[in-house]
């Protein structure tokens, strides 16, 4: 039906009872007694409205706290309708605060830093990420100036030329940060960062990846192809200096056999197309296996020895195979002949654990977070000595990593290195 008519039928039904009341008192008591109860009904009414006004008035004041009023007449629709509105309002608030509280969320959780700014470049809010990538605390810098925080001379030339098309790159507190200025609204402007430090490294050790790869891979074939014109320019070679210049060869062809072997094998490691095969492992044949192919390579110039005090394990045997040989043979390759070196393979407190220990030249201290790096030597004239490739310890971090495990290195210059290779005790057989 009609608001209109819903408002007005009954406001004249009560007019129409008012006035019938009024006359039925004319008839029975005469004009004056009439008129007097008429004013009196009339008053009756208008001191409700003016109550009602009162009650709406209060409400409006704090419509929180104040119960809404219930209604008589024309008022019940009115408090009925201001009802439905409140309880909307607070659905509406509640839906509203849900999803800020979503959004804040969110805001917290992004790796990019968020914060927001009004136009004169006064700190409203900002995330997380902001705070660590900019050096912000929220509690205490909000409301205070940008540019009194981040005092770096480019980004507050960035700030004043308002050239926003272009994000920024800074370095910052060790990191390097892509930063761009969004505007929106009128007053307000987003400052977004992004870090890039990571992306930076793992670009940067691409690019040292493919110049030593290239560089491994030249020196071989410069020798290669050096020997190859010689036997092409002087055919008459007495049969001594070829057969030398052919060892010289296949020693070389044979380092970049085992170079492109290595970076295959990491690859492979990489790789989400070669998942881990577990497998029941022997852990006594493999480590003995280890041992026999590290006498091979030490060809009795050291004393080497072995000993498994711990169980079988769940893992790739060949791959823990590849871990463990590298190690022994780095031991062997960095080892003075007469050295002793040690094999263990035991249970630790929380932990299964392969050990090389050896009483060879050591590593400055210096050097050992980097030894994991792809061709990463510390004395690179000895590592081709001993025809090291410069990834096998790389190798062995993938494998580790495969299993769950991890590497670590004891080493005093002088006296001798400890490599433990750590696998969890998850890989024990079920």
């Amino acid at each position: 039906m009609n608001p209109r008519v819903m408002f007005w039928v009954p406001a004249l039904l009560r007019l129409a009872l008012m006035l019938a009341v009024a006359g039925i008192a004319w008839w029975l008591l005469g004009p004056v007694s009439g008129l007097a109860l008429a004013l009196l009904i009339t008053l009756g009414l208008l001191i409700s409205q003016l109550a009602y006004l009162h009650k709406l008035g209060e409400w409006l004041d704090d419509p929180q706290s104040t119960k809404l009023p219930d209604g008589w007449g024309a008022w019940t629709d009115v408090f009925a309708r201001l009802y439905r509105l409140r309880r909307d309002d607070e659905r509406n608030r509640d839906e509203l605060t849900e999803w800020l509280a979503r959004f804040r969320q969110a805001m917290h959780l992004l790796p990019e830093g968020v914060a927001i700014m009004d136009d004169v470049l006064f700190l409203e809010w900002c995330n997380p990420a902001a705070e660590h990538h900019l050096g912000l605390t929220l509690e205490q810098d909000k409301g205070r100036r940008v540019t009194n925080l981040i005092r770096h001379p480019e980004f507050i030339d960035y700030l004043i030329l308002g050239r926003y098309e272009q994000p920024l790159t800074l370095s910052i507190r060790g990191r390097k940060l892509i930063v761009q200025i969004i505007p929106f609204e009128n007053r307000r402007q987003i400052l977004v960062t992004h870090d890039a430090t990571e992306t930076e490294r793992i670009e940067a050790m691409r690019r040292d990846f493919i110049a030593n790869a290239s560089h491994e891979l030249r020196t071989p074939l410069t020798v290669i192809v050096g020997f190859l014109e010689i036997a092409l320019a002087d055919p008459g070679l007495d049969e001594k200096t070829r057969t030398a210049h052919l060892m010289l060869m296949t020693e070389q062809a044979q380092r970049m056999q085992r170079l492109i072997e290595d970076m295959l094998t990491l690859s492979r490691l990489e790789s989400d197309e070669y998942p881990l095969k577990r497998e029941r492992v022997d852990v006594r044949a493999l480590v003995a296996q280890v041992a026999n192919d590290a006498r091979a390579l030490s060809n009795g110039r050291h004393e080497i020895d072995f000993a498994v005090d711990g169980p079988d394990v769940m893992g790739s045997s060949e791959e823990l195979r590849s871990a463990f040989g590298n190690l022994a043979s780095n031991a062997v390759r960095y080892t003075p002949a007469g050295g002793r070196i040690e094999l263990r393979w035991l249970r630790g407190p929380n932990d299964l654990r392969f050990e090389v220990i050896d009483n060879g030249i050591g590593i400055d201290e210096q050097h050992i977070s980097r030894l994991t790096e792809r061709f990463y030597r510390v004395d690179k004239s000895r590592s081709r000595e001993t025809q090291g490739t410069g990834l096998g310890l790389a190798i062995v971090k993938h494998v580790l990593l495969r299993h769950g495990g991890k590497l670590a290195i004891r080493s005093t210059p002088g006296k001798g290195s400890v490599f433990t290779a750590t696998l969890p005790n998850t890989s024990l057989p079920g």
